[in-house]
C-alpha cells in the first residue's frame, strides 16, 4: 500500500507525463509541485562580486524569470551579484523568492554583510556566516542552478554534488559554471547527482525539468544524499 508521500510522488509523476516530452510545453502545475504537492524550490548560486559582464547579468535575470514563469520558488544566499539578478528577474513576474542569510538578524544582514533584502519575500537568518549557510541553501532545494561562480560557488557546487542534487549549469557565464566537466574529472566519484547544462536559461530549465521527471520516476528526487565514503 502506498503511503501518502508515495501517492503524492506518483501523482506528480503522472502530471509530468501528461505535460509531455520531446519539447512540448511544460505543465506549470507539474513543474512547480513536488513531494506532498509543495511548490518546487530551485536554488540559484553564482558570483556575488567581481567583474560581471552585462550579458551575463542579463542571462542571470532571465533565469529568474524562467523559474518564476513556472511558479518555482527561487532560493539564493541573499547575496548581491548574479544570484540577486535572478531574484530581480523572478520578482518582475511576481515570483516568490527566499533568501538564506549568513546573518543572525536583519540589521547584521544589511549593515555588516551589506546584502540585499527588500526584494525578498522571506529571509532565513542562519547566523552561520557566508560559508556555513551554504548547506542550508542546498538542502532547501530540489535543484540548483549554477551561474558563473568563484570560491563560494565552488563550495555550493561541491555540497550539491555530494548530496545528490540535480544541478543545472548556465554555460558561457564563466567561473565554476564553465568548468564543471573539469571538476567532475578531478572529483572522480559517483554520488547520485545529475548535471545538465545549456547556454540559454529557458533551454536549461527544460532540461532540468526533464531530468527532474526522470529522478521522480527513479524515486530519488526527494530522497536526499546517498551515504558514501570520501
Amino acid at each position: 500500500m502506498l503511503t501518502a508521500a508515495g501517492k503524492a510522488v506518483r501523482g506528480h509523476t503522472a502530471n509530468l507525463r501528461r505535460s509531455g516530452r520531446r519539447g512540448r510545453p511544460l505543465d506549470h502545475e507539474a513543474a512547480r509541485t513536488g513531494a506532498m504537492g509543495m511548490r518546487m524550490k530551485v536554488g540559484v548560486v553564482g558570483s556575488a562580486g567581481g567583474e560581471l559582464a552585462p550579458e551575463v547579468l542579463h542571462r542571470a535575470r532571465q533565469m529568474g524569470r524562467c523559474l518564476a514563469s513556472h511558479d518555482i520558488i527561487v532560493v539564493t544566499g541573499a547575496a548581491p551579484g548574479l544570484p540577486h539578478e535572478a531574484v530581480l528577474g523572478a520578482k518582475e513576474l511576481g515570483g516568490l523568492v527566499l533568501g538564506i542569510s549568513p546573518a543572525l538578524s536583519l540589521d547584521e544582514h544589511r549593515d555588516v554583510y551589506g546584502s540585499p533584502w527588500e526584494e525578498y519575500d522571506a529571509l532565513v537568518f542562519t547566523g552561520s556566516g557566508l560559508m556555513g549557510r551554504e548547506i542550508e541553501i542546498i538542502r532547501t532545494c530540489a535543484a540548483v542552478v549554477v551561474i558563473g561562480g568563484r570560491s563560494g560557488t565552488l563550495g555550493e557546487f561541491a555540497i550539491a554534488y555530494d548530496e545528490a542534487r540535480l544541478i543545472g549549469a548556465l554555460t558561457g557565464t564563466g567561473g565554476v559554471a564553465d568548468h564543471i566537466p573539469d571538476l567532475l574529472r578531478v572529483i572522480n566519484k559517483e554520488t547520485g547527482a545529475d548535471i545538465v547544462s545549456d547556454y540559454e536559461p529557458d533551454a536549461l530549465l527544460r532540461k532540468m525539468m526533464a531530468k527532474h521527471e526522470e529522478r521522480v520516476e527513479r524515486g530519488i528526487a526527494y530522497r536526499g544524499p546517498i551515504i558514501h565514503e570520501g
